[in-house]
């Protein structure tokens, strides 16, 4: 049976050195991964070290909203 509040939400990881780059610069993109996390467990936001493809490195992503 399904409960009113889900107790796993769905969140976006965002790239935070992707983010910060100049205005000026093009940017090739920014690194964002799709995960889960419990809702009880975890009430503040979210990082982790994720692989970004821009960087071409280890970065800590950082939760968005939606």
């Amino acid at each position: 049976m399904a409960k009113g509040k889900d107790i796993r939400i769905r969140i976006i990881l965002e790239c935070t050195c992707c983010v910060r780059k100049d205005a000026n610069k093009e940017s090739s993109g920014i690194s964002r991964y799709i995960t889960q996390k419990n809702r009880h467990n975890t009430s503040n936001r979210l990082e982790l070290r994720k692989f970004c493809r821009y960087c071409k490195k280890y970065t800590i992503h950082e939760e968005i909203k939606k």
